[in-house]
């Protein structure tokens, strides 16, 4: 019988606003062979957003969060931010629209994601293959 392959989830965290650009990234991901999740994508209607969201945080490998001037005013990506950061997993913050300085010099923005590389939107293609080598060694 064949082991069901391992799959890699990436958890993508962003504002409503930014809904067509996590879009276009979950995209580019997803043709790398890695799964994704998106609200707008994988929650139906009627269904209980704050389980689903903490469900799909539980199952994920990763999150990238998509930081732009409203997914930092949004206290949902701060949520999904600090259950990552509980769960231990990596957190990758993308910057769009905004610079690192922007965003670590908010008012009380988090000592832990300071500590973190973040990367602009125009290296996303270097952001994925990394995760084609995540991939690749969760299924060795």
């Amino acid at each position: 019988m064949n082991e069901p392959q391992k799959k890699y989830l990436v958890f993508i965290s962003h504002s409503h606003v930014d809904s067509w650009v996590a879009g276009q990234i979950a995209a580019k991901i997803e043709t790398a062979g890695i799964e994704t999740f998106l609200d707008q994508e994988h929650i139906k209607a009627g269904e209980d957003f704050e389980a689903r969201i903490l469900q799909a945080l539980d199952q994920a490998d990763e999150l990238l969060v998509l930081f732009t001037p409203w997914g930092r005013a949004s206290n949902f990506v701060w949520m999904e931010v600090g259950v990552a950061w509980h769960r231990g997993i990596p957190i990758v913050p993308v910057l769009y629209g905004l610079n690192i300085d922007e965003l670590i010099t908010q008012p009380g923005f988090p000592i832990t994601l300071k500590k973190r590389d973040m990367i602009n939107i125009n290296q996303i293609e270097d952001y994925i293959a990394q995760l084609r080598k995540k991939l690749s060694l969760k299924i060795n």
